[in-house]
């Protein structure tokens, strides 16, 4: 396994910085103050879509990209890194058109679209014209479980007609969100990983209710992470995506890529987090020494310096897979990383936190939003709690069964 940064992953990274330093920093003020006033989506963000496309900054994330679809093909492995610097500005991918849920939902359309959808749907997603959001996660049911949804799919001739209740579906509030990819059962009498499908729902369908935006850790989104009602949703069958009893299946190749993307942009915010607080240690004083003469500060310096790069190390060896051997075979890594990568984000976010004292709480830093996005990614695809289990249904699977006990020095007697 090589990690190395190819040239083309040099080459972009330096023209990603670039452009992040000239357009995207000097406008973090900006953002703020236009998404607190209630100005959303904010003014300048189609400048910047349109500049970063004209600049190749565009759609990096496919590595299907078909020479008639706009963007720049990358691997796992390459985009990666693009996703780390991301990750340090958490609304700038959409500036490159790389923001989720819309890269999970092009990743599916790219896959299993028909024809018409394709044309209808993926090709305005990826020339950045519309967003788009995916409905699977329910209020009523643990769905970490996917096979736990209970919004219905019924066919009636040539529709279907979806009733359900869906929440923290990210995205879904944002104006120029167009589009649901809706998850449901269409079979509740079929086997367990094959009673669901995936159903296109235009966002304007009548029988489609925003119920409301919940915040975050009372943290205000205006993309939303919405309460969505499906009241007697029609939309014809033509709009299925992939086949009737696929949902399960589809749901599962969205997430592989999708968690890389998370996990790397987990410890871009991690790793300005670290410089933040090393900045800090340097120009802040108690009791008459610098906090970065103080020991405890050393250390909370040294121990980010260490974590950070495992998680990059695990993030990258997972992408490497992910690119070389398949999603598939990659699903215990990838279920670490989406352990490793949250828990990373929101310890050493909260050490630079504890770092600044109260200002660390306060807008006049970007700790506090990247602590409550990172505590949120403890749950969003998938909560610790199940990727854990995974890991260890895998170790006992793969075990020696008994082998290593040979290992063991019994005692004389």
């Amino acid at each position: 396994m090589d990690f190395a940064y190819s040239q083309k992953t040099q080459e972009m990274r330096e023209r990603l910085i670039a452009f992040t330093d000239a357009h995207i920093i000097p406008r973090i003020r900006q953002h703020h103050e236009e998404t607190q006033a209630g100005k959303f989506p904010v003014s300048f963000m189609e400048d910047l879509k349109a500049l970063a496309r004209e600049e190749g900054l565009w759609n990096m994330f496919l590595p299907g990209l078909r020479d008639d679809e706009p963007g720049t093909r990358l691997s796992n492995l390459e985009y990666a890194p693009l996703a780390e610097i991301m990750g340090r500005v958490p609304w700038s991918s959409e500036v490159f058109n790389c923001s989720a849920p819309d890269t999970g939902n092009m990743e599916l359309l790219h896959m299993f679209a028909t024809p018409e959808q394709r044309e209808r749907w993926l090709m305005p997603l990826l020339r950045g014209e519309i967003r788009s959001a995916f409905a699977m996660t329910e209020p009523d049911v643990a769905s970490s479980d996917a096979t736990n949804i209970t919004t219905s799919i019924r066919r009636e001739g040539d529709e279907y007609v979806i009733n359900g209740r869906k929440w923290f579906i990210s995205n879904a509030c944002h104006p120029n969100c167009r589009v649901f990819i809706l998850m449901g059962k269409t079979d509740p009498s079929a086997e367990r990983h094959r009673q669901q499908s995936m159903v296109i729902v235009p966002r304007d369908t009548p029988g489609v209710e925003i119920v409301r935006n919940p915040t975050i850790l009372n943290h205000h989104a205006p993309e939303g992470h919405a309460e969505i009602l499906f009241r007697d949703v029609r939309v014809p069958v033509s709009n299925l995506l992939g086949e009737e009893g696929a949902g399960f299946a589809l749901a599962q190749a969205r997430l592989g890529p999708g968690r890389i993307h998370h996990c790397m942009r987990s410890i871009g915010a991690a790793e300005l987090a670290l410089e933040l607080m090393v900045e800090r240690a340097q120009e802040r004083k108690t009791f008459g020494k610098y906090l970065s003469d103080q020991g405890v500060i050393r250390e909370w310096i040294a121990k980010s310096r260490i974590e950070i790069e495992q998680a990059r190390l695990l993030v990258l060896k997972t992408a490497w897979m992910i690119d070389n051997v398949g999603a598939r075979a990659a699903r215990k890594e990838i279920s670490m990383i989406k352990v490793v990568a949250p828990r990373l984000h929101t310890r050493i976010t909260d050490r630079a936190m504890q770092l600044f004292g109260a200002m660390g709480l306060t807008p006049d830093t970007p700790l506090a939003d990247h602590y409550t996005w990172g505590r949120a990614l403890r749950f969003a695809d998938g909560p610790d709690e199940v990727h854990l289990q995974a890991v260890a249904r895998m170790e006992l699977k793969e075990s020696n069964r008994g082998k290593s006990m040979d290992y063991l020095t019994p005692p004389t007697r």
